[in-house]
């Protein structure tokens, strides 16, 4: 086409109109991912569809769509009634679809039926996905491996803080029939609707971060369908639950079915009621624990009172006897001891006088007279011994002694042999 053969934007856009009236001239189904939804005052839906990459999450499509007022009051029933839960961002849909296009506003999918069994389909396989995936990071059995608290008292509650629910466990904790106390400290959140997973998580983490004062964490909400607790099957929450560092006992009010926070909660029971229930019980449990452990360490320590007493009238019932052998044994000990200091004390006498006597031989020997009585004598000379020639001289006198007596010489000559 030439320029000068040009169209106009509006010629573009009713050409465009007329080719898609006459290509889609009947509804088709489409298979779409919610990204948008609200309502308007007059009750008309708008969304926004989307598709995604298989293989993640870029989107690769977006469309506009809309549900009239007349048209909506049909279909949204139909689909809660039939699936159990509301139309919602996120949730995959199969909708027959008029494909409309205005020049002003392009195009659009007015939205004329709906397959509840595709989302039906959707959402049991978006549940299994989540299930295996945390099986395969190895997270969905964590928090179930943490140990329960010997007797929970200190209790953080996730719950609405006007929900019956919240109140009803209050009210099973604070007039249990026990008479046992709770610390209860409520974390308000959104238990409903698309700020549930945030609101919830957020919550979690303001516990985290003060866990030292709490022994555990309980989830609860009353009662509802189970559109209100499509929350509970989100992988995020199921993530942030699961790694909890303190065990979660979650109480959602439904019995028929079972959410991915009750799967991978420590411990899950069927109400509010029910966890306040569960928490008296645990008091219960721990206070006959401990009253029967008493009463054992009472037994126990009776009888090492009376396996005592009888070990103590056991030795004083000894006691004469034993002191009787010990008297015996001290006195043959005294008699041995004393027969050893005689036995001692003679061999010290007969050594003395035997050192004595060789003393007294030495003394004797040792005296001049026995010395002369052997028919030796002594000379002196003006009192002193003379024991050499050299010491006299021609005219000495001098004293000579005998065993008998003595005599005095005048020396006239002296000899040196």
């Amino acid at each position: 086409m030439s320029p000068k053969h040009s169209l106009s934007l509006l010629e573009l856009n009713e050409q465009v109109k007329q080719t898609l009236k006459l290509s889609f001239a009947m509804p088709v189904w489409i298979r779409a991912e919610i990204a948008e939804l609200h309502e308007n005052a007059n009750r008309h839906c708008y969304l926004e569809f989307v598709e995604k990459s298989s293989d993640s999450d870029t989107i690769v499509a977006r469309q506009k769509a809309m549900i009239w007022s007349f048209t909506y009051r049909m279909l949204k029933p139909y689909f809660e009634s039939s699936t159990g839960t509301s139309l919602a961002v996120g949730m995959k849909v199969l909708v027959l679809c008029q494909i409309e296009f205005h020049e002003l506003y392009g195009m659009s999918l007015n939205v004329r039926d709906i397959d509840p069994t595709f989302t039906v389909g959707e959402m049991a396989v978006r549940r299994v996905e989540i299930i295996r995936r945390l099986t395969d990071e190895g997270v969905v059995d964590m928090n179930k491996q943490l140990q329960m608290p010997f007797a929970p008292q200190r209790i953080a509650v996730i719950s609405s803080a006007s929900a019956a629910g919240f109140g009803d466990f209050q009210d099973q904790l604070s007039n249990n029939t026990f008479g046992y106390q709770f610390y209860i400290k409520l974390f308000p959140a959104v238990m409903q609707g698309s700020q549930t997973e945030q609101s919830i998580i957020s919550a979690l983490g303001r516990i985290a971060d003060n866990q030292e004062l709490f022994d555990v964490v309980v989830l609860i909400r009353g009662g509802g369908s189970t559109s209100d607790l499509a929350a509970f099957d989100n992988y995020n929450l199921a993530l942030h639950c699961s790694q909890f560092p303190l065990p979660i006992i979650s109480g959602i009010g439904h019995q028929r079915d079972d959410t991915i926070i009750d799967l991978v909660a420590h411990t899950r029971v069927k109400t509010p009621t029910a966890a306040a229930e569960f928490l008296v019980n645990s008091l219960q449990d721990a206070d006959v624990f401990v009253t029967d452990l008493v009463g054992s360490l009472a037994n126990q320590v009776r009888l090492l009172i009376t396996d005592a007493q009888n070990r103590q009238q056991a030795q004083v019932m000894r006691l004469p006897q034993q002191a009787k052998q010990r008297l015996s044994r001290v006195q043959l000990d005294l008699q041995a001891q004393t027969f050893g200091i005689k036995q001692a004390v003679k061999q010290v006498i007969l050594s003395e006088e035997k050192q004595l006597d060789l003393k007294s031989r030495f003394v004797e020997m040792s005296d001049p007279y026995f010395v002369l009585k052997r028919g030796y004598s002594y000379t002196e000379k003006k009192g002193k011994k003379v024991s050499s020639v050299d010491q006299l001289m021609v005219g000495d006198e001098v004293e000579t002694y005998f065993s008998d007596g003595k005599i005095t010489s005048i020396i006239d000559k002296t000899t040196k042999i």
